[in-house]
């Protein structure tokens, strides 16, 4: 069946223009999870209809821009119209499914603020078909889409994968405003995504592979042309792409050209080993010389014996536990899942939880999830369950003790990636976390160098003074040291590095 035979509207170039494109910002978790960041409730955006293309089309990336990206995506054509439908209804609402290609030009993301009106509205910017897959004949959760470029395989997922499932996304639209027959629903692209240039061909095909006769909406291609027309300075805001746009457009640093960061959680390697070389007691000092007395995150200790913590934080906030509040916001894709999904790499997860020890905080789940996206560790001033199964993962976690007690007995997850208090200190994301058997403290990025730095020379000095205190010294004028003192432990550290 062609496109044609299943939307409504009036035919544009051969194509029938949907009274409306609604589309999802981010839905599969293969996509989350290389952007770092998983949504609790899904979002959306609008398309101008004035976007849709057929088959065989091209698409022109504008002059002045480069970051022109694809997106493979289920569409859903709405059969008939649905308002406040319940999930469980919500499929029926829908004839078919397509391919789509949801293009976007990164180049003008800046000022949309998420409503990506110019980034993503652009003519063409919209390909559907060429045919649909009757919506009855097929599970929901059993689609597939492949994207390829210039015929090398891009994209592949099925929508299994999404965070919210296709019936629950028709359904909370469905809540909001009623979708009318022959609306379009893009349900969001997997990981893949990338730039294109001039002279790419770009083909998404949506299938469902596991259904009889193997349903197909055949190749969508799309050929990206270079435009000639520049925007005009005099009536908005210019194409303009940073870093971060780069990354995200191209899906990658390295993809994008960047040079990689030789970092763990935006700690480079070199100051990651600094910090892990000089016991908290040493970085405490260091930053009681300059000022800063209320850095320490009382009251917690390692469930391992032994373990050290160097990473940044990523933080996680709890409230006191109210139960109607608990009931919106602790179950499902709640914040404390949310968090251990995204951190990153040589992060720290560090729990604002008020002190408070009558339940648990996390358990070996959440453990093994942190574990397994590579976080350094975990910070609570609150408890945690399954203590031994924990400390059997290997992570680093720093707590106030275990209780066998589930989270809603006491707290409610509430938000993350804010400034937090634990353990009576201000933690902000991006504070560089240690921690070992004294304890745990926070050190201001602007200044961890330094500290790491000074912290490694007294070190130096405290073992030299030490050997000079076996040696049966008294410690009046040695510890802290005169200027004899300090003129032979000088001459001793030369010595040492010539």
């Amino acid at each position: 069946m062609t496109l044609g035979d299943q939307v409504a509207g009036s035919a544009v170039d051969g194509i029938s223009r949907p009274g409306k494109i609604v589309a999802v910002h981010l839905s599969y978790g293969s996509r989350a999870d290389q952007r770092g960041r998983r949504p609790a409730h899904p979002s959306y955006f609008f398309k101008p209809s004035s976007s849709v293309a057929s088959g065989g089309s091209t698409i022109e990336r504008p002059a002045g821009t480069e970051l022109l990206a694809f997106e493979g995506e289920v569409a859903l054509i709405v059969g008939r119209p649905a308002r406040r439908v319940p999930a469980a209804d919500a499929w029926s609402h829908i004839a078919a499914v397509t391919a789509s290609n949801d293009f976007g030009l990164y180049d003008l993301r800046a000022n949309d603020k998420g409503s990506n009106v110019r980034s993503k509205g652009g003519d063409g910017y919209t390909p559907l078909g060429p045919a649909t897959i009757a919506a009855d004949a097929i599970d929901p959760d059993r689609i597939r889409v492949r994207t390829w470029v210039n015929g090398k395989l891009a994209q592949d997922d099925t929508t299994a994968g999404l965070i919210f499932s296709l019936p629950q996304l028709i359904a909370d639209l469905s809540q909001h405003f009623t979708l009318e027959t022959g609306d379009v629903i893009l349900t969001g692209t997997p990981a893949g995504s990338s730039v294109v240039q001039p002279g790419d061909v770009v083909e998404v095909e949506v299938d469902a592979p596991d259904t009889e006769g193997a349903p197909t909406s055949g190749r969508l291609i799309t050929t990206v042309v270079q435009g000639t027309q520049a925007f005009d300075p005099d009536l908005g805001s210019l194409p303009a792409v940073d870093e971060k746009q780069r990354v995200e457009a191209w899906g990658s640093r390295e993809a994008a050209g960047l040079p990689a960061t030789d970092t763990a959680g935006s700690l480079p390697a070199d100051l990651r080993e600094a910090l892990l070389a000089v016991p908290v007691a040493g970085l405490s000092q260091q930053l009681r010389k300059r000022g800063l007395d209320n850095v320490s995150i009382d009251g917690v200790h390692p469930l391992a014996a032994g373990t050290k913590l160097v990473g940044t934080a990523r933080t996680l906030r709890f409230v006191p536990n109210r139960e109607d509040l608990f009931r919106s916001h602790g179950g499902g894709y709640n914040a404390q899942k949310r968090a251990f999904d995204a951190v990153e790499p040589g992060e720290v997860i560090v729990i604002e939880a008020r002190g408070e020890s009558g339940s648990g905080t996390l358990g070996d789940i959440l453990a093994l999830r942190a574990r397994a996206r590579g976080a350094a560790g975990v910070v609570t001033d609150g408890g945690v369950r399954d203590r031994d199964a924990v400390a059997a993962t290997g992570l680093a976690v720093f707590t106030v003790g275990p209780h066998p007690a589930v989270l809603g007995r006491r707290h409610v997850p509430w938000d993350t990636d804010i400034t937090i208090a634990c353990g009576g200190a201000t933690v902000q994301p991006g504070d560089i976390i240690v921690g070992d058997a004294d304890g745990v403290i926070v050190i201001p990025p602007s200044i961890a160098r330094e500290v790491a730095e000074a912290a490694a020379e007294q070190e130096h000095l405290d073992a030299w003074i030490a050997d000079r205190v076996a040696e049966g010294h008294p410690v009046d004028g040695l510890f802290p040291p005169n200027a004899e003192w300090r003129q032979r432990y000088e001459q001793w550290r030369r010595s040492t590095t010539d």
